[in-house]
């Protein structure tokens, strides 16, 4: 097992651009220096808890003061972009990491966010768009030959050369492209099934460990359709992860801090009005009213003690049937920095090896 990070980024509505900005790349650095394998940076446009527009303004910044960690967005909403414009940027952006870039894309899944860009998401056209925008990308990066794209969405040509000089030349630096990842939440999620139908990297955000066990169904249904054999050493599980000294220490600085205030002010309400509680239920009888902050904490959030920490992560993988790489959703904790770091060290150093007889790609313990 492998460890990572997924950042909505999350920070208080009060909190400053540049100050939530200067503590996400803190985290980077952090994230580097303690050798965890890659980072992921989300993007929203309406959302004052998750205020990060640009996710490639904090990856290349962060690139640039990390040596190893993998960076990408996680991901690019694809509906929100010109492909041509984001493969010609994401090309370049690849060249700037030295081949450490992961490309994530994603749908987009908030209302508001479809307003602000007449995109309409209750019919699936978000979905439709993310696909189409990604096959023009891919084409763009790989097929050698002029051609026009004329989809439903986007009109898109790679000319040929012209006045003898001028042509399309951006391509990744990795070949032939990126790793490409994608997240989903929904049971029967259709990015999912692109991840399995493509090859691409499948991220499940953070709801109940039993419900996400169905998440791998999804990308084994997508792989079917192509013939592929997807691997769950590929599989990350986005985690609420919280470890301290005790457990007692741990419960004060998640439920009492700012995982507790995030979730109570921002995401539970978010999901309540989507009809979403549902996904962090243990089970179909709890009723709406009983899913608050407290709850998650019992039921799907991985905080304690290193033992305690590791007992749960263990318990999820098996539950799931198998994952690779645990992704630790990130939480705005400046205001208690060194308690942050150090359960970010605490998982790396002292849990990470207790789980190490977990096999992926089994999907049992080895």
């Amino acid at each position: 097992m492998e460890l990572g990070y997924f950042a909505m980024p999350s920070h208080p509505p009060e909190c400053g651009l540049k100050e939530g900005h200067d503590f996400d790349l803190q985290v980077l650095r952090w994230l580097d220096e303690l050798g965890y394998q890659e980072a992921w940076i989300g993007e929203h446009h309406t959302a004052p808890w998750e205020p990060d527009p640009a996710p490639d303004l904090l990856v290349v910044e962060g690139l640039r003061q990390t040596k190893h960690l993998r960076l990408g967005p996680g991901g690019f909403l694809l509906p929100y972009h010109h492909p041509a414009e984001l493969a010609n940027r994401v090309a370049m952006l690849d060249h700037l990491s030295e081949g450490r870039l992961n490309f994530g894309v994603a749908a987009s899944g908030l209302p508001s966010d479809w307003a602000m860009f007449n995109v309409d998401g209750m019919s699936g056209q978000n979905r439709e768009m993310t696909r189409e925008a990604l096959e023009i990308i891919l084409r763009l990066w790989t097929e050698p030959a002029p051609f026009t794209h004329q989809g439903k969405y986007w009109t898109v040509s790679k000319p040929d050369v012209m006045f003898d000089f001028l042509k399309p030349h951006l391509k990744p630096l990795q070949a032939p492209h990126p790793p490409i990842g994608v997240a989903g939440l929904s049971k029967g999620s259709d990015t999912l099934k692109l991840a399995g139908e493509r090859g691409f990297i499948p991220m499940s955000l953070n709801l109940n460990p039993a419900y996400v066990g169905s998440h791998w169904d999804s990308v084994e249904a997508g792989a079917a359709k192509s013939g592929r054999k997807p691997s769950r050493r590929d599989w990350r599980l986005v985690r609420e992860v919280f470890v301290a000294d005790t457990d007692e220490e741990a419960w004060r600085l998640s439920v009492g801090d700012m995982m507790g205030r995030m979730m109570s002010e921002y995401f539970l309400p978010l999901l309540g009005h989507f009809g979403f509680k549902d996904y962090l239920k243990a089970g179909p009888d709890v009723p709406d009213s009983d899913v608050n902050v407290e709850y998650c904490a019992r039921h799907n959030w991985v905080i304690g003690s290193p033992a305690t920490v590791t007992e749960k992560i263990e318990q999820i993988w098996h539950e799931v049937g198998g994952f690779g790489v645990l992704l630790v959703f990130g939480f705005d904790y400046k205001h208690k920095s060194e308690a942050w770091h150090n359960s970010l060290r605490l998982l790396k150093e002292e849990v990470l090896p207790r789980l190490k007889h977990l096999d992926a790609g089994m999907g049992r313990a080895a």
